[in-house]
């Protein structure tokens, strides 16, 4: 997969419009930030732009109209300030006669950021590049840079008009970050081999698509389950997990999941790794079962040590490992077990390794182990649909772009 990076853009004295994903967690009471991942992932990209001598100006979102977190940028840009070590000016206009003033009074190596885009009500358009293009935002805001920079991973699953229609008018470039997911997210679709996936958490249905995909693009050599996952995967196989657990999959809707985890079993049986035993929450206290202590009136909690165990083995053995979803309650210290071990597992191993899920990183970051990681992924719905094979817009966009880069200099040639 091709497409242009900042190693491939000259920004000195130019405009550079940035397109981030900064969107946050706030305290729905103060509106403070309540974590600040994302804002400190792009800070890569716009130190390097200032420091190539850009007039860098940030366009970004923050929630979407209706809901609580649905706001103002002037927070993040003082979060940004204290995490860049630079002035960060802010604007409260995104095309406006403010904003526009703002822009063309940049000096070299200043950073603007530009107000909520999502306030303007074409953002909100879903359609291709071309058409997203001729949106009042792309027409004002594309006349006054020269150059278009997507950092916005979190959001390239969408196809919107500050995230593709740019790339129809500007010089594009990926961002840093946007660069190391692509290339890490890559290494898991054409991986060194064995590749193992490792797949909890409670979105099953969101796991059985990136399973479905890794299966049927041969990317996966062995999957490990665990959590839900793991769980639908042993109702799947007609396993008597007991009735609360069973019921607790069936109230969630994932009827139709077990179907699904029924038949991948049928076609690639021997390839996936169910659960040996589990740990189920004994009036507060974790005790193991082994499968053959089933069915249980006590609710599954976690993966137990047999398999834990035997996971880690297969994973000593691994070149590359991606993994999604915890593998029990592990915001619980006596139901972390688990997922601990898958973690620590990955850490020692020899691959290469990849997480993705917000519940998984804050395990890793927790578990001290987040820096022995090759690769954990920022983007949420955007990994999701990397992994599963979707579409792309915004990737598809930056590799039309280096093509299209390359026909101009054979032309030129």
């Amino acid at each position: 997969m091709e497409f242009p990076t900042l190693d491939d853009a000259d920004v000195l004295g130019k405009t550079v419009l940035v397109r981030v994903d900064i969107n946050s967690p706030l305290d729905p009471k103060t509106g403070e930030i309540l974590g600040d991942n994302r804002i400190r992932e792009c800070v890569p990209t716009l130190k390097e732009l200032s420091q190539m001598g850009a007039r860098v100006v940030v366009l970004a979102h923050q929630g979407r109209p209706g809901n609580e977190d649905f706001t103002t940028l002037e927070k993040h840009a003082e979060k940004l300030r204290n995490v860049i070590g630079q002035e960060v000016k802010y604007i409260a206009d995104v095309f406006g006669p403010s904003a526009r003033q703002a822009i063309k009074a940049l000096k070299p190596g200043e950073i603007l950021l530009l107000e909520n885009v999502r306030f303007c009500a074409e953002e909100v358009l879903s359609r291709p590049a071309d058409e997203l293009a001729k949106t009042h935002l792309v027409r004002t805001l594309a006349g006054l840079v020269d150059v278009y920079v997507n950092d916005a991973f979190a959001a390239a699953h969408r196809s919107q008009p500050s995230l593709v229609g740019f790339a129809a008018v500007l010089p594009t470039f990926a961002g840093r970050l946007m660069e190391r997911e692509i290339k890490g997210l890559s290494r898991a679709l054409k991986p060194e081999r064995p590749c193992i996936y490792a797949m909890g958490g409670a979105k099953v249905e969101t796991a059985l698509r990136i399973i479905e995909n890794a299966f049927d693009n041969g990317a996966v050599d062995e999957l490990l389950t665990g959590g839900l996952v793991g769980q639908v995967f042993l109702a799947a196989a007609g396993r008597d997990i007991g009735k609360p657990n069973l019921n607790l999959l069936l109230e969630r809707g994932f009827k139709s999941e077990i179907a699904q985890a029924g038949e991948l079993l049928a076609m690639y049986g021997e390839r996936i790794k169910m659960p040996v035993d589990l740990v189920v929450d004994d009036h507060g206290e974790p005790r193991e079962l082994t499968l053959e202590q089933l069915p249980t009136e006590l609710l599954i909690c976690d993966v137990g040590s047999r398999t834990i165990g035997g996971y880690s083995r297969v994973m000593a053995g691994a070149r590359t490992i991606v993994a999604g979803g915890p593998f029990g309650m592990f915001e619980n210290p006596a139901f972390a077990r688990g997922t601990l071990g898958l973690l620590r597992a990955m850490a020692d191993s020899r691959a290469f390794t990849i997480i993705g899920g917000g519940h998984l990183v804050a395990a890793a970051q927790a578990a001290g182990v987040a820096d022995k990681i090759g690769h954990i992924s920022t983007g949420g719905g955007a990994c999701v649909s990397f992994l599963s094979g979707k579409s792309m817009p915004v990737v598809e966009m930056l590799t039309r772009a280096k093509r299209q880069s390359k026909a101009r200099s054979s032309d030129m040639g």
